[in-house]
C-alpha cells in the first residue's frame, strides 16, 4: 500500500475519533497561537492566503474571524482541474500574500506537508511570493519526523498545534 495513503489513512482516523469538545480546545489553542505567530512575525495590514476549515480541520469557526482582523483573505475555490483560483484574483492571487495558512492532515520536520491527495495546494504554493510565510495547522500528534515525498511537493516553514509553533528545518 501507499506509504501516503497509508499515513492520511491513519491521521484522518485520529482526527474522526475526536470529540467536539477536544476540537473546539484544539482550535482555541492553534488560533491563539496563531494570532500571536502573526503578531510577532507580520503585523497588521497584510494580505493572507488561507483555507475555510471543515470537520475536523484544525481552526474550525475560529480561524478565519481571527485572520481577517489582519487584513483582507484570500480562500481558495477549487478549479475543474485540481488547481486553486484564490477569490476573484484567479490562479496568480496567491502571489500577493504575505503569510499563507494551509491545510495539512500530517506535516514533517522538514516542513514537508501531507495533504488530501489531490496537489491542489502543492500547485498554489509554487506561485506564492518567495516571501510569503506558509504556515500549517495541525492536531496533536500530526507533527511527525517523515512525511513520504514527491518532487513537486512544496514545503511549509511553520507548524502550530495546540502545543505551540515549530519552526521547520528546511
Amino acid at each position: 500500500m501507499d506509504t501516503k495513503q497509508a499515513l492520511r489513512r491513519e491521521m484522518l482516523t485520529r482526527r474522526k475519533a475526536m470529540t467536539p469538545a477536544q476540537l473546539n480546545a484544539a482550535s482555541v489553542a492553534i488560533c491563539g497561537y496563531l494570532g500571536d505567530f502573526i503578531e510577532e512575525h507580520l503585523g497588521d495590514k497584510l494580505t493572507i492566503a488561507a483555507y475555510e476549515p471543515f470537520g475536523t480541520e484544525p481552526g474550525g469557526d475560529l480561524l478565519l474571524p481571527l485572520l481577517s482582523a489582519f487584513g483582507p483573505v484570500l480562500l481558495p475555490v477549487l478549479r475543474p482541474d485540481n488547481d486553486l483560483e484564490w477569490n476573484d484574483k484567479g490562479l496568480e492571487g496567491i502571489g500577493e500574500a504575505q503569510l499563507i495558512v494551509v491545510p495539512a492532515v500530517a506535516v514533517d520536520v522538514s516542513g514537508y506537508r501531507l495533504g488530501r491527495g489531490g496537489g491542489s495546494y502543492d500547485r498554489a504554493l509554487a506561485r506564492a511570493s518567495a516571501s510569503a510565510l506558509r504556515v500549517a495547522l495541525l492536531h496533536e500528534g500530526e507533527l511527525v519526523d517523515r512525511v513520504p515525498t514527491e518532487s513537486h511537493d512544496e514545503r511549509v516553514h511553520f507548524a502550530i498545534t495546540p502545543a505551540g509553533v515549530t519552526e521547520l528545518d528546511r
